[in-house]
């Protein structure tokens, strides 16, 4: 919730991960008021201890890295937002004001790799794509650990439609819930889930150019309520 109490105008400014362009919207008190426009950042270049990579196939053609030591730190703003004389919001920053939705444990843990090849352009879970892949069963009324292991050098939206995602910290305590979790290069991030609605529902990278080239899977909830 932002609250200004100054009578002033503040610019809301997004910046693409490469540079090329901005968005910009106007936070005031009052129609026709406006603010400086930033400055787009220099472009940065990912480097391989940002990446945290190792190259290699061992999940088959499809994949052209992985990360032997993937990253937990959720206060870690990301390539081209670290020390750069703002205050960066963070996963870190984020609570839920009211607490987790569900109190029980995981009964399960499911872990997906995001995977992808750069130079044939595939993207993909656990080095197969949504038309090679089986879909994801959960029973309905379950609550499960989901675990994202980012083996590839892009970031990725991870979007499940029809259930919350709760993000957890790195010691297992419940932050906050999301709809689309982000998931940087070489990070392992996780987060609890309630199966509580019947259906087939899509799972995807929202990056629309990610998911169109593979990074799709269903997830199905089954069966009476556990």
């Amino acid at each position: 919730m932002v609250e200004p109490r100054e009578d002033r105008a503040y610019t809301i400014f997004a910046q693409s991960i490469d540079r090329s362009g901005y968005a910009r919207g106007t936070l005031a008190p009052r129609p026709g008021m406006q603010a400086e426009v930033p400055p787009l950042d220099s472009r940065q270049l990912l480097t391989m201890a940002d990446m945290g990579m190792g190259h290699g196939h061992s999940m088959g053609p499809n994949v052209d890295s992985v990360a032997p030591d993937p990253r937990i730190d959720l206060g870690d703003p990301g390539v081209g937002l670290r020390d750069n004389g703002r205050r960066v919001l963070t996963y870190s920053d984020l609570r839920s004001l009211d607490g987790a939705i569900d109190s029980r444990s995981p009964g399960r843990d499911i872990v997906l790799h995001l995977t992808g090849h750069m130079a044939r352009f595939i993207w993909s879970f656990d080095g197969r794509k949504f038309s090679e892949a089986e879909p994801l069963r959960f029973n309905y009324g379950e609550r499960l650990r989901l675990v994202l292991i980012n083996d590839s050098m892009m970031n990725h939206p991870i979007h499940l439609h029809g259930m919350w995602g709760e993000v957890e910290s790195p010691e297992g305590e419940v932050l906050f819930r999301k709809h689309t979790i982000n998931v940087q290069p070489a990070q392992r991030l996780s987060y609890r889930v309630t199966a509580d609605a019947i259906g087939r529902w899509a799972y995807h990278c929202h990056l629309l150019y990610h998911m169109e080239a593979g990074m799709f899977r269903e997830v199905h909830v089954d069966g009476a309520k556990s």
